[in-house]
């Protein structure tokens, strides 16, 4: 019964994230690129590096708090599903280069701050 609260309090707990913090970045920096999804994305890889890292190389990290950390949290805050919906519809509004932009932008921020999430989480 465990790993199901530790599911769902983790993807509840990550789909408000993922709402909030794409809302506030959009009321800041608009809405003509997706920059909440940019944000969430490159963040949630930065939080998935971290927790891989103390996981798999600390071992601080148990099955449980994977379950809760990692599937659940990280699971309902970042969806590159929605990249790439975004990034569609860019293109089908004919704004290709926003499109890639937006699609290149969040595969190379976002391994790099997986890469410093697991460097980060190494150094603990």
């Amino acid at each position: 019964m465990g790993k199901w609260i530790n599911l769902t309090a983790g993807f509840l707990i990550g789909g408000f994230a993922r709402y909030f913090v794409s809302t506030w970045v959009y009321q800041v920096a608009g809405t003509e690129f997706p920059y909440g999804t940019l944000a969430v994305n490159v963040t949630g890889c930065f939080l998935v590096g971290l927790f891989d890292a103390l996981a798999e190389g600390r071992f601080a990290l148990g099955p449980e708090a994977r379950l809760l950390l990692m599937t659940g949290f990280c699971g309902a805050y970042t969806t590159f599903s929605s990249l790439i919906l975004e990034s569609s519809h860019l293109v089908r509004d004919g704004q290709t280069a926003r499109a890639l932009t937006n699609f290149i932008a969040s595969g190379i921020i976002g391994f790099i701050l997986f890469r410093l999430g697991m460097a980060a989480g190494l150094a603990l």
